[in-house]
């Protein structure tokens, strides 16, 4: 089962509105897409986000060194690309180390027949819930957005936040006056100072949101867990990158969930383990969306298939992705996603749709083309 052949593309799909946030507005999602062939014939495929120019890098590197590895050793590989010089920079090297890992995965399960949910414990649940992911700096726009979700049956929505003291406080009132008690997660991206965060919690709390994440810039691990004493329960997504991460997050007592991210964790594999360390420790976990395509959506629903403490619903962009590396994407219907039975991922892509969405270089992940000489600092107020 050793790896024969790489092939990687780089691919941007555009959004249908512009994503806004605290760091920018993003008009699509760039991702790298790979496919692996063993000499046994067997193919995979894989996904990462791609955010900087230090991922197809790192990639490079990583294709070179997995040149015939057996895709069954996820777990030496990881620590094989850590070995070349990632050790010390591992954030430099996850989302890369993710698109291959995820194919191996692929390429694992279609060999032996088997779903993934199966190769990793087997399925806790049958559908995966998901929230609404509402992108907007304006009330109006933010309760256009909502409705639209709940239309498609929501029953838990998450709100971009962070974009300045008023505007955090007029998104909540106006999301809680069109989702009535539905749950509400609010993500700051890490926007707030210490005593920000701690005004805004307090004028928030009276919105009732079951959530907020990221309120503190991702090393304030001692500050998050100050916040922990107000009403709001805290969520931690930049902060719980690796598993070294969510250990040290979880030592300092810092969260009351998390949100993981096999990209971030740097493969399907370490997102399950770290999981089982929040299980360990009672602390509920969610998945973090950077605009999936179809084959890492595919990965998050096994993901979520069988990890028990992924309760928190998982997040998603399909309602905005408007093009994709398959014919048949998985289907968000009633709010979630359906468990596949079908051999490894469960998806079939069309070459030709990676192809028509190919570029050569990443944009618009960061920044505001609209306001030029602008750019976020962290925290920010």
């Amino acid at each position: 089962m050793e790896i024969a052949e790489i092939h990687h593309w780089l691919v941007r799909a555009p959004f249908s509105i512009p994503v806004e946030w605290g760091s920018g507005t993003r008009l699509g999602t760039t991702r790298l897409i790979c496919r692996i062939r063993t000499r046994s014939g067997h193919e995979g495929w894989g996904e990462t986000q791609c955010l900087i120019d230090s991922t197809p890098a790192a990639f490079g590197t990583a294709a070179e060194l997995v040149h015939g590895w057996d895709i069954r050793n996820v777990e030496g590989f990881h620590r094989l690309i850590l070995g070349a010089g990632y050790y010390h920079h591992q954030r430099a090297a996850v989302y890369a180390i993710a698109a291959l890992e995820m194919a191996m995965w692929d390429a694992l399960g279609r060999a032996l027949g088997q779903p993934l949910w199966a190769l990793w414990g087997g399925k806790w649940r049958d559908e995966v819930r998901a929230t609404g992911y509402v992108f907007a700096s304006d009330p109006a726009e933010a309760r256009r957005q909502l409705q639209l979700h709940a239309d498609r049956g929501h029953e838990a929505f998450k709100i971009k936040i962070g974009m300045g003291a008023d505007s955090d406080i007029a998104l909540t009132e106006a999301a809680r006056q069109e989702v009535g008690s539905a749950d509400i997660r609010l993500d700051v991206n890490g926007a707030w100072t210490r005593p920000t965060a701690k005004r805004q919690l307090a004028r928030l709390a009276e919105f009732a949101p079951n959530w907020v994440e990221q309120p503190l810039e991702l090393s304030d691990l001692k500050g998050s867990a100050e916040l922990r004493g107000q009403p709001i329960p805290i969520v931690l997504d930049e902060a719980t990158y690796t598993l070294s991460d969510v250990s040290v997050a979880l030592d300092a007592g810092a969260m009351d969930a998390a949100l993981l991210d096999p990209h971030q964790a740097g493969g399907l594999w370490q997102c399950i383990k770290a999981a089982a360390l929040c299980e360990a420790q009672g602390v509920p976990v969610g998945l973090h969306s950077g605009g999936e395509l179809a084959i890492s959506q595919a990965a998050y629903i096994h993901l979520a298939a069988c990890i028990p403490n992924m309760t928190i619903p998982i997040d998603t962009e399909r309602a905005w992705i408007g093009a994709d590396v398959s014919p048949e994407p998985p289907a968000l219907r009633d709010g979630g996603y359906a468990v596949s039975d079908r051999c490894g991922l469960g998806v079939d892509i069309d070459e030709a749709l990676v192809e028509a969405i190919a570029v050569d270089k990443i944009e618009g992940a960061y920044l505001d083309a609209a306001r030029p000489g602008w750019f976020p600092t962290k925290p920010s107020y």
